[in-house]
């Protein structure tokens, strides 16, 4: 069984390409929205689905990190230290992404809840329960 602190993460590249990283129930209100608008203008179009914000793959790392920490921390466990083991760059990946969302809430009223930092601390439980994190 996979552990969350026994794995090792790679980061490809610098760790410095960033992305529009959203949560599922941003996901999940979007697709709600699409499949019940009386918009006709909206019918058969296609829609960003993000927060309109950017984070690295660095910072979306120590969010991870620090959130698993805080649970370990208040259940009397050693927090995480290791690094990310950077590799090459993926071939072809594009440096820096940004979702506009502008249509997806003019057409709909998309309206996102949740950003990164929201999303997380609300799916850290989730991710110890279904994944663990025990030592090995």
């Amino acid at each position: 069984m996979c552990s969350l602190l026994s794995e090792d993460v790679y980061i490809n590249g610098d760790g410095e390409t960033s992305r529009d990283f959203t949560y599922i129930d941003n996901v999940i209100q979007m697709n709600l929205l699409a499949g019940t608008t009386d918009n006709t203008e909206a019918f058969g179009e296609a829609f960003n689905v993000a927060v309109g914000g950017r984070n690295t793959l660095n910072e979306l790392y120590d969010l991870i990190k620090d959130n698993l920490n805080k649970v370990l921390i208040t259940n009397h466990q050693l927090p995480i230290t290791k690094s990310p083991i950077y590799r090459d760059f993926r071939a072809g990946d594009i440096r820096h992404s940004n979702a506009n969302i502008l249509k997806a809430q003019n057409f709909v009223g998309y309206a996102p809840t949740h950003d990164i930092y929201q999303g997380m601390e609300e799916a850290i439980e989730w991710y110890i329960e279904n994944i663990g994190v025990r030592s090995e």
